[in-house]
């Protein structure tokens, strides 16, 4: 029998199933998501979901989320999204533009990111944010760059099979 696509013979994630699940572990081993608790997932090539909870901790003074949170989680998003077609290196952010359409109150939230375009040294991707009720309340767009920082090299950041 063929194991399915994205395992080996036991229950490893292996080739690109592998390489999300370990941009999984780097993002959740990142300190600042002590800050900001938060789960990502890479659904497939080009696309991830964060999700987290808003509560009055992020407010400003008017009772809503600070844009802080809004950019972390947008960037982060299509950060990974775009992340997910490079296997061997870190991708920085260069450039991310937002557009807040609504306040972001207290509650579940998930950012939906996709790649858009890129596939050598510069990649573009967009994330959306989608509160509890199902509406959009932010967008944004940022361009990722391939840095000289190994994927393998970073904490975190460990393929299944290495383990």
């Amino acid at each position: 029998m063929t194991p399915p696509e994205g395992t080996g013979s036991g229950s490893a994630p292996v080739g690109a199933a592998a390489h999300y699940r370990a941009l999984e572990s780097l993002y959740a081993a990142a300190a600042i998501n002590r800050l900001f608790p938060s789960r990502l997932e890479i659904t497939g090539t080009g696309l991830a979901r964060i999700l987290f909870d808003i509560d009055e901790r992020v407010f400003h003074a008017a009772g809503a989320a600070h844009g802080t949170v809004y950019f972390k989680m947008l960037d982060d998003a299509a950060f990974y999204a775009c992340n997910s077609l490079v296997t061997d290196r870190f991708l920085l952010t260069t450039q991310f533009n937002l557009l807040l359409t609504r306040p972001l109150r207290a509650g579940p939230v998930i950012a939906e990111g996709r790649w858009v375009s890129g596939r050598r040294r510069v990649y573009v991707g967009d994330a959306r944010l989608i509160d509890q009720d199902g509406e959009e309340v932010a967008r944004g767009t940022g361009t990722f760059m391939r840095s000289q920082i190994a994927l393998a090299a970073l904490p975190g950041y460990v393929r299944a099979a290495q383990s």
